[in-house]
Protein backbone atom coordinates (compact mmCIF):
# COMPACT_ATOMS: atom_id res chain seq x y z
CA UNK A 1 0.00 0.00 0.00
CA UNK A 2 1.17 3.26 -0.73
CA UNK A 3 2.59 5.56 2.07
CA UNK A 4 3.31 9.06 3.26
CA UNK A 5 5.77 10.77 6.19
CA UNK A 6 5.09 10.23 9.22
CA UNK A 7 5.05 14.37 9.40
CA UNK A 8 1.72 14.21 6.81
CA UNK A 9 -1.58 12.82 7.69
CA UNK A 10 -2.62 8.94 7.07
CA UNK A 11 -4.01 9.59 5.14
CA UNK A 12 3.56 21.75 -28.11
CA UNK A 13 5.61 23.72 -28.06
CA UNK A 14 5.07 27.17 -28.31
CA UNK A 15 4.59 29.82 -31.19
CA UNK A 16 7.68 31.73 -31.41
CA UNK A 17 8.32 34.94 -30.01
CA UNK A 18 8.21 37.99 -32.63
CA UNK A 19 11.33 38.97 -33.18
CA UNK A 20 12.22 42.55 -32.04
CA UNK A 21 12.29 44.84 -35.19
CA UNK A 22 15.40 46.39 -36.48
CA UNK A 23 16.51 49.23 -35.63
CA UNK A 24 17.25 52.49 -37.94
CA UNK A 25 20.49 53.03 -38.06
CA UNK A 26 21.64 56.21 -36.44
CA UNK A 27 21.38 59.56 -38.56
CA UNK A 28 22.26 62.70 -36.89
CA UNK A 29 23.66 66.14 -37.70
CA UNK A 30 26.89 68.04 -36.86
CA UNK A 31 24.68 69.96 -34.33
CA UNK A 32 23.09 67.32 -32.64
CA UNK A 33 25.99 65.21 -32.53
CA UNK A 34 27.54 68.20 -30.46
CA UNK A 35 24.99 67.05 -27.81
CA UNK A 36 25.90 63.47 -26.82
CA UNK A 37 28.09 63.40 -23.91
CA UNK A 38 31.59 62.13 -25.57
CA UNK A 39 33.17 59.11 -24.23
CA UNK A 40 36.50 58.65 -22.93
CA UNK A 41 37.52 55.42 -25.15
CA UNK A 42 39.07 55.59 -28.37
CA UNK A 43 38.33 53.18 -31.16
CA UNK A 44 41.72 53.14 -33.59
CA UNK A 45 42.54 56.41 -34.40
CA UNK A 46 38.40 57.75 -33.86
CA UNK A 47 37.47 60.88 -32.32
CA UNK A 48 36.20 60.71 -29.01
CA UNK A 49 32.18 60.18 -29.18
CA UNK A 50 31.87 59.83 -32.76
CA UNK A 51 31.90 56.45 -34.86
CA UNK A 52 32.73 55.11 -31.34
CA UNK A 53 29.22 55.40 -29.97
CA UNK A 54 27.75 53.85 -33.44
CA UNK A 55 29.84 51.08 -33.17
CA UNK A 56 29.08 50.34 -29.55
CA UNK A 57 25.04 50.56 -30.72
CA UNK A 58 25.17 48.29 -33.31
CA UNK A 59 27.93 45.33 -30.88
CA UNK A 60 24.60 45.26 -28.35
CA UNK A 61 22.15 45.28 -31.42
CA UNK A 62 24.21 42.26 -32.33
CA UNK A 63 24.83 40.56 -29.56
CA UNK A 64 21.05 41.18 -28.47
CA UNK A 65 20.07 39.40 -31.81
CA UNK A 66 22.09 36.33 -31.42
CA UNK A 67 20.70 35.68 -27.82
CA UNK A 68 17.34 36.12 -29.50
CA UNK A 69 18.41 33.24 -31.68
CA UNK A 70 19.81 31.27 -29.26
CA UNK A 71 16.38 30.98 -27.26
CA UNK A 72 14.67 29.48 -30.57
CA UNK A 73 17.33 26.90 -31.12
CA UNK A 74 15.93 23.28 -30.97
CA UNK A 75 17.42 19.71 -31.37
CA UNK A 76 15.66 16.47 -31.99
CA UNK A 77 17.83 13.07 -30.74
CA UNK A 78 16.92 9.19 -29.89
CA UNK A 79 18.25 7.42 -26.87
CA UNK A 80 18.32 3.48 -25.77
CA UNK A 81 17.69 3.24 -21.85
CA UNK A 82 19.03 3.42 -19.75
CA UNK A 83 19.06 7.10 -20.57
CA UNK A 84 21.39 8.79 -18.14
CA UNK A 85 19.11 11.16 -17.56
CA UNK A 86 17.71 13.17 -14.36
CA UNK A 87 14.81 15.62 -15.13
CA UNK A 88 13.51 18.32 -12.72
CA UNK A 89 9.96 20.80 -12.67
CA UNK A 90 10.43 23.97 -13.96
CA UNK A 91 8.38 26.74 -12.02
CA UNK A 92 6.20 27.05 -15.15
CA UNK A 93 5.60 23.24 -14.33
CA UNK A 94 7.74 21.73 -17.65
CA UNK A 95 10.01 19.40 -17.83
CA UNK A 96 14.00 20.43 -17.62
CA UNK A 97 17.19 18.32 -17.61
CA UNK A 98 18.58 18.57 -13.97
CA UNK A 99 21.71 16.16 -14.50
CA UNK A 100 23.39 13.55 -17.08
CA UNK A 101 25.34 10.74 -16.06
CA UNK A 102 28.44 10.61 -17.13
CA UNK A 103 28.94 6.97 -19.78
CA UNK A 104 24.84 7.00 -20.51
CA UNK A 105 23.04 7.06 -23.67
CA UNK A 106 22.01 10.62 -22.93
CA UNK A 107 25.88 11.20 -22.66
CA UNK A 108 27.20 9.73 -25.15
CA UNK A 109 25.02 11.92 -27.78
CA UNK A 110 27.04 14.78 -26.78
CA UNK A 111 23.39 16.98 -27.35
CA UNK A 112 22.26 17.47 -23.98
CA UNK A 113 23.34 20.09 -21.04
CA UNK A 114 21.45 20.78 -18.20
CA UNK A 115 19.15 23.15 -18.57
CA UNK A 116 17.70 21.86 -21.36
CA UNK A 117 14.25 21.96 -21.58
CA UNK A 118 12.14 18.77 -22.75
CA UNK A 119 9.46 19.94 -25.90
CA UNK A 120 7.99 16.49 -26.72
CA UNK A 121 8.62 12.75 -27.02
CA UNK A 122 7.81 9.43 -27.79
CA UNK A 123 4.70 8.22 -26.39
CA UNK A 124 4.60 5.12 -24.45
CA UNK A 125 4.60 2.44 -27.83
CA UNK A 126 4.50 3.29 -31.50
CA UNK A 127 5.92 6.22 -33.20
CA UNK A 128 3.39 8.47 -32.19
CA UNK A 129 4.98 11.85 -30.63
CA UNK A 130 3.36 13.46 -27.69
CA UNK A 131 3.98 17.36 -26.50
CA UNK A 132 5.72 17.49 -22.86
CA UNK A 133 2.83 19.83 -21.63
CA UNK A 134 3.03 18.93 -18.07
CA UNK A 135 5.71 17.37 -15.91
CA UNK A 136 4.18 14.86 -14.05
CA UNK A 137 2.65 13.25 -17.42
CA UNK A 138 5.53 13.83 -19.09
CA UNK A 139 7.74 11.68 -16.43
CA UNK A 140 5.05 9.17 -16.44
CA UNK A 141 5.03 8.55 -20.38
CA UNK A 142 8.96 8.49 -20.43
CA UNK A 143 9.41 5.96 -17.23
CA UNK A 144 7.27 3.72 -19.56
CA UNK A 145 8.06 3.97 -22.83
CA UNK A 146 9.01 0.68 -24.75
CA UNK A 147 11.57 0.74 -26.94
CA UNK A 148 14.28 4.27 -28.38
CA UNK A 149 12.97 7.27 -26.69
CA UNK A 150 12.38 10.58 -29.37
CA UNK A 151 12.98 13.71 -27.97
CA UNK A 152 12.76 17.29 -29.44
CA UNK A 153 14.56 19.75 -27.00
CA UNK A 154 15.39 23.36 -26.32
CA UNK A 155 18.84 24.38 -26.06
CA UNK A 156 19.56 26.80 -23.21
CA UNK A 157 22.84 26.97 -22.67
CA UNK A 158 23.41 25.42 -19.29
CA UNK A 159 21.09 28.21 -18.05
CA UNK A 160 18.59 26.25 -15.66
CA UNK A 161 14.91 27.49 -15.42
CA UNK A 162 15.22 28.97 -12.26
CA UNK A 163 17.65 31.64 -13.15
CA UNK A 164 16.37 33.69 -10.29
CA UNK A 165 18.28 31.58 -7.50
CA UNK A 166 21.06 31.21 -9.56
CA UNK A 167 21.49 35.12 -9.44
CA UNK A 168 20.88 35.20 -5.93
CA UNK A 169 23.58 32.76 -4.86
CA UNK A 170 25.70 34.71 -6.87
CA UNK A 171 24.86 37.78 -5.20
CA UNK A 172 25.11 36.39 -1.64
CA UNK A 173 28.41 34.99 -2.07
CA UNK A 174 29.55 38.60 -3.69
CA UNK A 175 28.29 40.51 -0.61
CA UNK A 176 29.76 37.51 1.88
CA UNK A 177 32.90 38.13 0.35
CA UNK A 178 33.47 41.72 0.77
CA UNK A 179 32.21 41.21 4.44
CA UNK A 180 28.90 43.03 3.85
CA UNK A 181 25.66 42.28 5.04
CA UNK A 182 22.57 44.59 3.09
CA UNK A 183 19.76 45.02 3.46
CA UNK A 184 19.68 43.14 -0.20
CA UNK A 185 20.85 40.15 0.83
CA UNK A 186 18.62 40.12 3.85
CA UNK A 187 15.68 40.43 1.32
CA UNK A 188 16.71 37.51 -1.01
CA UNK A 189 17.18 35.24 2.00
CA UNK A 190 13.75 36.22 3.33
CA UNK A 191 12.30 35.46 -0.48
CA UNK A 192 14.08 32.19 -0.40
CA UNK A 193 12.70 31.50 2.36
CA UNK A 194 9.35 31.59 1.37
CA UNK A 195 9.99 30.32 -2.04
CA UNK A 196 11.42 27.05 -0.28
CA UNK A 197 8.46 27.20 2.15
CA UNK A 198 5.53 27.50 -0.38
CA UNK A 199 7.12 24.88 -2.03
CA UNK A 200 7.26 21.69 0.81
CA UNK A 201 3.89 23.21 1.17
CA UNK A 202 3.19 22.14 -2.02
CA UNK A 203 4.79 19.05 -2.05
CA UNK A 204 2.87 18.06 0.98
CA UNK A 205 -0.49 19.00 -0.89
CA UNK A 206 0.55 16.71 -3.70
CA UNK A 207 1.50 13.97 -1.86
CA UNK A 208 -2.14 14.21 0.04
CA UNK A 209 -3.89 14.15 -3.16
CA UNK A 210 -1.65 11.10 -4.70
CA UNK A 211 -2.44 9.48 -1.74
CA UNK A 212 -6.13 9.86 -2.05
CA UNK A 213 -5.98 9.58 -6.02
CA UNK A 214 -4.44 6.13 -5.46
CA UNK A 215 -6.54 4.45 -2.66
CA UNK A 216 -9.62 5.49 -5.31
CA UNK A 217 -7.96 3.14 -7.73
CA UNK A 218 -7.59 6.23 -9.76
CA UNK A 219 -3.50 5.22 -10.65
CA UNK A 220 -2.46 7.51 -13.41
CA UNK A 221 -4.02 10.89 -11.72
CA UNK A 222 -1.65 9.43 -8.59
CA UNK A 223 1.53 8.79 -10.20
CA UNK A 224 1.45 12.06 -12.35
CA UNK A 225 0.79 13.74 -8.15
CA UNK A 226 3.81 11.53 -7.05
CA UNK A 227 5.87 12.04 -10.13
CA UNK A 228 5.41 16.27 -9.65
CA UNK A 229 6.72 15.62 -5.96
CA UNK A 230 9.83 14.03 -7.43
CA UNK A 231 10.49 16.46 -10.00
CA UNK A 232 10.17 19.80 -7.22
CA UNK A 233 13.84 19.08 -5.33
CA UNK A 234 12.20 17.07 -2.56
CA UNK A 235 13.98 16.09 0.87
CA UNK A 236 15.34 12.90 0.55
CA UNK A 237 12.47 11.55 3.08
CA UNK A 238 9.87 12.96 0.55
CA UNK A 239 11.72 11.54 -2.28
CA UNK A 240 12.38 8.08 -0.88
CA UNK A 241 8.20 8.02 -0.11
CA UNK A 242 7.06 9.62 -3.27
CA UNK A 243 9.55 6.82 -5.17
CA UNK A 244 7.98 4.01 -2.88
CA UNK A 245 4.14 5.40 -3.81
CA UNK A 246 5.24 5.14 -7.81
CA UNK A 247 6.66 1.89 -7.26
CA UNK A 248 3.08 1.29 -5.68
CA UNK A 249 1.29 2.62 -9.05
CA UNK A 250 3.21 1.01 -11.44
CA UNK A 251 2.89 -2.53 -10.31
CA UNK A 252 -1.29 -1.75 -10.03
CA UNK A 253 -0.91 -1.05 -13.79
CA UNK A 254 1.25 -4.03 -14.16
CA UNK A 255 4.02 -1.57 -15.70
CA UNK A 256 6.93 -4.13 -14.20
CA UNK A 257 10.06 -2.33 -15.30
CA UNK A 258 8.81 1.11 -14.80
CA UNK A 259 7.94 -0.28 -10.85
CA UNK A 260 11.11 -1.74 -10.70
CA UNK A 261 12.62 1.48 -11.66
CA UNK A 262 11.13 3.73 -9.02
CA UNK A 263 11.88 1.02 -6.13
CA UNK A 264 15.59 1.67 -6.94
CA UNK A 265 15.07 5.02 -6.70
CA UNK A 266 13.15 5.13 -3.26
CA UNK A 267 16.14 2.69 -2.12
CA UNK A 268 18.99 5.12 -3.39
CA UNK A 269 16.84 8.01 -1.53
CA UNK A 270 16.68 6.34 1.96
CA UNK A 271 13.77 4.04 1.97
CA UNK A 272 14.42 1.34 4.66
CA UNK A 273 11.52 -0.96 5.09
CA UNK A 274 12.40 -4.02 3.47
CA UNK A 275 9.96 -6.01 5.29
CA UNK A 276 7.09 -3.70 4.18
CA UNK A 277 9.06 -4.19 0.59
CA UNK A 278 9.09 -7.76 0.75
CA UNK A 279 5.02 -7.77 2.20
CA UNK A 280 3.24 -4.74 0.73
CA UNK A 281 0.63 -6.88 -1.33
CA UNK A 282 0.90 -3.36 -3.74
CA UNK A 283 3.85 -4.25 -5.04
CA UNK A 284 2.95 -7.80 -5.68
CA UNK A 285 3.37 -7.89 -9.32
CA UNK A 286 7.26 -6.29 -9.09
CA UNK A 287 7.98 -9.07 -6.92
CA UNK A 288 7.29 -11.65 -9.37
CA UNK A 289 10.24 -10.49 -11.52
CA UNK A 290 13.41 -12.42 -11.47
CA UNK A 291 15.01 -9.00 -11.10
CA UNK A 292 13.24 -7.67 -7.98
CA UNK A 293 15.26 -10.12 -4.99
CA UNK A 294 18.87 -8.70 -7.06
CA UNK A 295 17.61 -5.17 -6.40
CA UNK A 296 16.35 -5.60 -3.11
CA UNK A 297 19.89 -7.04 -1.73
CA UNK A 298 21.78 -4.24 -3.12
CA UNK A 299 20.66 -2.33 -0.13
CA UNK A 300 19.35 -4.68 2.37
CA UNK A 301 22.08 -4.97 5.01
CA UNK A 302 20.52 -7.11 7.70
CA UNK A 303 20.24 -9.35 4.08
CA UNK A 304 23.79 -9.62 3.31
CA UNK A 305 24.79 -9.70 7.10
CA UNK A 306 22.79 -12.45 7.81
CA UNK A 307 24.10 -14.37 4.39
CA UNK A 308 27.62 -13.65 5.68
CA UNK A 309 27.07 -15.09 9.39
CA UNK A 310 25.23 -17.94 7.78
CA UNK A 311 28.56 -18.19 5.04
CA UNK A 312 31.08 -18.02 8.26
CA UNK A 313 29.00 -21.09 10.42
CA UNK A 314 28.95 -23.10 7.36
CA UNK A 315 32.57 -22.63 7.42
CA UNK A 316 33.61 -23.83 10.53
CA UNK A 317 30.67 -26.30 10.66
CA UNK A 318 28.05 -24.86 12.81
CA UNK A 319 25.32 -25.41 10.52
CA UNK A 320 26.53 -29.13 11.08
CA UNK A 321 24.06 -31.14 12.97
Amino acid sequence: MATAPNTYPSLCSSPPLPRTQTKQPLSLTTSQFKQIPRLSIRLGNSRPGKVSVLIAKASAEKEESSKEEEKDEEYEVEIEQPYGLKFAKGRDGGTYIDAIAPGGSADKTNMFAVGDRVLATSAMFGTEVWPAAEYGRTMYTIRQRIGPLYMRMQKRYGKREDTAELTEKEIIRAERNSGIVSGKLREIQMQNYLRKKEQKQTREQELREGLQLYKSGKYDEALEKFESVLGSKPEPDEASVASYNVACCYSKLNQVQAGLSALKDALQSGYEDFKRIRTDPDLENLRKSEEFDPLLKQFDESFINENALNAIKSLFGFNKK
